[in-house]
C-alpha cells in the first residue's frame, strides 16, 4: 500500500529512514533571505527581527501563535508585479492567498487588482472602496446571490465557468438591464508540475471548460449569442507551486489556437487572455522561484509568438500572483510547549497552533522550514518535527528540519512562508482560536485581523 493510501491518512506515523533527510545546515542560527521576509534578521542580542522590531516583544504584545506580516515586503512584491507588466497588462491579486482590509488599501494604493471568489471575498474587497471594475469574480459554483451582488456592483470581469453559469450570469445581468463582461475559463490538458489537488488543468478536475472535444468552443458560442454578455476574453490557469515555465507556453499555444478558431468561425477577436497565476515561492531553501520579472518577460514573449504565429493581434494579458506576492511576506511566530525525544527516531516539538493555522502541510504534504528565534543557540543539531496541539497525527506544521538540540519549553520558533492560504484556510478544529494577523512596518505594529476569542466562538453557537 502507498504511502498517501494509509487507512490512517498520509504520513501516519511515518519514519524517515536513516540518510532520507537532508544534513542539517552549517548554521542552525542563518536565516536564508529566500524563505524570509525582506526585513527579517537577528539584533545583536540574536533575537529575530522583523520590521526593526524583535519577536520577543511581539509575543508579549500580542501573543503566539501568530501571523507576522512584514507590510514593506508585501508592497514591495506588489509594486514589482505591477512595474514587471506595465500598463500593458492587468496584474490582479488572488484574494484566495488572504484577504483582509487592509490588503484591500495597499493593494489599491499599489495599483493591483483584486481577484475573488466567493460573496465574502467580493464584500471584503467593496467596503474599503476599491473600485468594482476593478475586481474580476471567479468560481465554479457561484450562488445566484453572489452573480447578482457582483453584476449590481458592477465588478469588471466574471469568470465563467460552465454551461449552466453561462446562462445563469446572462439572465442575471438582462434582469438588472446590465451588460455583464466576463472570461471563459477553459481547462487546456496540461498537467503543472505540482500536487494534484493543486494542478488545475487537467480535465479530471472540477474548474472549467474543457477544450478537448469542441466543448470550450461551444460555450464561446453560446457567450456570443447572448446580448446580456460581453465575452472579452478566455481565461487558463494550470495549477499553483509551479517554477517550470514550460506548462505556460503549452497552455498558450492552446488558449491561442482557440482564439484562432473563434476569429475564424466568428469573425471576432477576443481582446483579452488571463494566464492565471501558480507561480511558486520559496519555502524552504531548496526551492528556487523566478522574479517577477522574468515571468512577464517570459509570458510575454510566449504570447506574442503564439500570436503572431496564428495571425492574432496580440490580447491584453492578464496574471493573477496572490501567492507569490503575500506568500513569503509573513511568518508564523509559535512558542514551544512539549518536547519529546523519541530515540533513534526524531524529536517531536510541540507548538501553541497546528493544523488549525496551517492545514498545507496535512492537505498538500507541503514542506517548510522553521527556526529558533527568540535567541541564538550553539548547541548541535537535532532532527526534529513541528507539530500542533491539535488531537490528530496528521496534526504537522513541519515534517522534518533541525533544531538546536537545547530548545526548550518557552522558547520561540517561527516558520516563513506562510503569507499564503495559512490564515485564509485556518479553522477551530477542537475549537482552537485562529490566531491575529500583526502587520509591521518601520518600528510600528498594528492588528489587522485580530485574534478569535471564546466569545466569538461562543456567539456563534446558539444552543
Amino acid at each position: 500500500m502507498s504511502r498517501s493510501a494509509h487507512p490512517a491518512g498520509p504520513r501516519h506515523a511515518d519514519v524517515l529512514p536513516e540518510g532520507h533527510y537532508s544534513a542539517p545546515p552549517a548554521d542552525l542560527n542563518a536565516l536564508d533571505p529566500k524563505v524570509w521576509a525582506q526585513t527579517v534578521t537577528r539584533d545583536e542580542d540574536g533575537v529575530v527581527t522583523v520590521g526593526g522590531i524583535p519577536v520577543t516583544r511581539l509575543a508579549e504584545e500580542f501573543g503566539t501563535p501568530a501571523y507576522i506580516l512584514d507590510e514593506a515586503d508585501f508592497r514591495a512584491r506588489a509594486r514589482a508585479w505591477r512595474s514587471a507588466f506595465g500598463t500593458e497588462a492587468d496584474v490582479y491579486y488572488a484574494g484566495k492567498a488572504f484577504l483582509s482590509r487592509a490588503v484591500v488599501r495597499w493593494l489599491h494604493e499599489e495599483g493591483l487588482n483584486v481577484d475573488v471568489c466567493s460573496g465574502g471575498e467580493l464584500a471584503t474587497a467593496l467596503s474599503v472602496g476599491m473600485p468594482a471594475e476593478r475586481i474580476a469574480f471567479h468560481g465554479n459554483n457561484k450562488s445566484v446571490d453572489e452573480i447578482t451582488r457582483a453584476v449590481e456592483a458592477g465588478v469588471g470581469h466574471i469568470v465563467l465557468d460552465s454551461f449552466q453559469e453561462i446562462v445563469r450570469v446572462a439572465h442575471i445581468a438582462r434582469e438588472l438591464g446590465r451588460r455583464q463582461k466576463v472570461l471563459i475559463r477553459i481547462t487546456v490538458g496540461v498537467e503543472a508540475h505540482t500536487h494534484e489537488f493543486i494542478a488545475t488543468a487537467h480535465e479530471d478536475q472540477k474548474f472549467g471548460i474543457p477544450l478537448a472535444g469542441g466543448q470550450a468552443a461551444e460555450a464561446v458560442r453560446r457567450a456570443l449569442q447572448l446580448d446580456s454578455l460581453e465575452l472579452v476574453g478566455i481565461h487558463s490557469h494550470i495549477g499553483s507551486q509551479i517554477f517550470d515555465m514550460s506548462g505556460f507556453e503549452v497552455a498558450a499555444h492552446r488558449v491561442v489556437g482557440l482564439l484562432k478558431d473563434v476569429r475564424d468561425e466568428h469573425g471576432v477577436e477576443l481582446p483579452e487572455i488571463d494566464l492565471g497565476g501558480g507561480l511558486g515561492i520559496a519555502y524552504t531553501s531548496d526551492d528556487d522561484p523566478r522574479e517577477p520579472h522574468e515571468i512577464a518577460k517570459a509570458l510575454t514573449e510566449i504570447v506574442s509568438r503564439e500570436c503572431e504565429a496564428a495571425k492574432l493581434r496580440t490580447p491584453r494579458i492578464s496574471v493573477e500572483p496572490g501567492r507569490a506576492i503575500v506568500g513569503p511576506t509573513a511568518f508564523t511566530l509559535y512558542e514551544v510547549g512539549t518536547i519529546k525525544p523519541l530515540d533513534g527516531l526524531r524529536t517531536y516539538v510541540s507548538v501553541d497552533g497546528g493544523m488549525s493555522d496551517n492545514i498545507r502541510t496535512a492537505l498538500y504534504d507541503a514542506e517548510y522550514s522553521v527556526a529558533l528565534v527568540s535567541r541564538t543557540s550553539d548547541a548541535e543539531p537535532m532532527l526534529a518535527r513541528v507539530v500542533g496541539k491539535h488531537c490528530e497525527s496528521g496534526d504537522i506544521v513541519v515534517k522534518d528540519a533541525f533544531l538546536p538540540s537545547d530548545l526548550a519549553p518557552g522558547d520561540l520558533v517561527a516558520v516563513p512562508a506562510t503569507g499564503a492560504y495559512c490564515r485564509s484556510m485556518a479553522s477551530n478544529y477542537n475549537h482552537v482560536l485562529r490566531p491575529p494577523v500583526v502587520a509591521v512596518e518601520g518600528g510600528e505594529a498594528r492588528v489587522i485581523v485580530r485574534r478569535e476569542t471564546e466569545e466569538d466562538l461562543l456567539r456563534l453557537d446558539v444552543g
